[in-house]
């Protein structure tokens, strides 16, 4: 059996002009692009050896997360997987359950409580 944690991540890069030095009348020209590069990224840790397996999707919907689940199968096709992760929407999308419901037997999803504020 392998515990596997579970997140999504996105990564934006959100980059700004600072004002700098120059020589009078010679002001440095530096191009923008107009648009902030984003990644999003669905990864998975094991707890016993903290090995490291990322997917990037564009965008991270249910689908991404059933293809992502079908790698991590991959990376064990001896062994059990049980993976923990959050409640966000694309993990119980209705899409998964035919996939699910063929590999009960290899995967187990356990789900984190709802986030709840103090």
């Amino acid at each position: 059996m392998v515990i596997i944690y579970e997140d999504e991540s996105h990564i934006r890069d959100y980059q700004t002009l600072r004002a700098t030095w120059s020589v009078k009348g010679r002001q440095k020209q530096i191009p923008a692009y107009g648009h902030h590069a984003t990644v999003r990224l669905l990864g998975g840790v094991t707890i016993e050896t903290g090995e490291f397996h990322c997917m990037e999707t564009n965008p991270c919907n249910a689908q991404a997360f059933l293809q992502f689940l079908q790698y991590t199968l991959g990376q064990y096709p001896d062994k059990h997987a049980v993976m923990v992760l959050d409640n966000a929407k694309i993990h119980h999308a209705n899409i998964l359950q035919p996939f699910l419901c063929e590999n009960e037997e290899q995967l187990t999803l356990v789900f984190l409580p709802p986030y709840h504020r103090i």
